[in-house]
């Protein structure tokens, strides 16, 4: 697998240990967006992209995220059957994601060098952030304070 280019959004003032975003293009022909590159506690690892998952109300059929006690629409008592083999409740899928371990090496070595690269020319005066004119990360710029 041929990594041609790889993107990153910094992200600053974060309360949480997200710390920023990749796009990575692969074989000059396939985007994958939304790569999180995140503070773990040995160091930063990225996250592929993923997205909440849903469960239907069994009594109106209207989408409840995996942790709602009680249906957004009808109010009737709605319980999450998806389980992970670790006994939790499942509550984010897979968008896209690399098949061996080899794979997901490579795509977090370049992602994490890019991240480092962009991360040392922020410190650089007159540094320009790369533009994400096709992406809404500017809502992650906001500083959160923990618990909101």
């Amino acid at each position: 697998m041929n990594i041609t280019e790889v993107r990153i959004k910094l992200l600053n003032n974060q309360a949480d240990k997200l710390r920023g975003f990749a796009s990575i293009t692969v074989e000059d022909c396939l985007v994958i967006r939304d790569l999180k590159v995140i503070e773990g506690n040995n160091g930063l690892f990225i996250a592929m992209p993923s997205r909440k998952l849903c469960e239907r109300c069994h009594s109106c059929g209207c989408k409840n995220h995996m942790r709602a006690r009680f249906c957004n629409d009808c109010g009737k008592s709605v319980r999450s059957a998806q389980m992970e083999s670790r006994g939790r409740v499942r509550l984010y899928a897979d968008i896209s994601h690399p098949i061996h371990q080899d794979a997901r090496d490579l795509v977090e070595r370049r992602v994490l060098k890019a991240f480092q690269t962009e991360v040392d020319r922020s410190k650089e005066s007159g540094y320009v952030a790369q533009s994400f004119d096709d992406m809404d990360y500017e809502t992650y710029d906001v500083p959160r304070v923990a618990g909101h």
